[in-house]
């Protein structure tokens, strides 16, 4: 696969576009048997609540895929995403019902590197608040 957006169409400030991914219990049972990670936090409401959380909550490093998923949709090639980091600033709080959460995430270009990189910051955001803060990538473009 190549990177299907070309650097000389891509400008500071180009928005890609917004995406929401849904998170049910199910979902983070799925994610907690493909990862490894077992930690009853992601699907333990008893435990959750008695470590101080307010209900169970996604795996961080789930929320972090979820949202660069906005970037690999849009380039076109996960391969593009050279680097990638965030801070988890909240945590993404799944209740036990039909509906779950949602993981809302935006991101535009932030800036023009050389050799065809650019740098897209991300803006994650669940029940209206931000769970990802400092989240960028930089992205080879074709």
């Amino acid at each position: 696969m190549a990177a299907k957006i070309a650097y000389d169409e891509v400008e500071v400030g180009t928005e890609l576009p917004a995406q929401s991914f849904p998170v049910t219990r199910a979902t983070l049972v799925q994610y907690a048997g493909a990862s490894g990670d077992f930690n009853p936090i992601h699907w333990n409401e008893k435990f959750a609540r008695e470590v101080g959380l307010p209900d169970v909550i996604a795996h961080g490093m789930f929320t972090m895929a979820e949202a660069i998923r906005v970037v690999t949709d849009w380039v076109g090639d996960p391969a593009a995403v050279v680097e990638y980091g965030v801070r988890f600033t909240k945590p993404v709080v799944v209740p036990n019902d039909d509906e779950g959460a949602v993981i809302e995430v935006g991101a535009k270009v932030a800036a023009k590197l050389d050799d065809g990189l650019v740098r897209v910051d991300l803006l994650a955001r669940s029940a209206g608040q931000k769970v990802l803060g400092v989240s960028r990538a930089v992205v080879r473009l074709a």
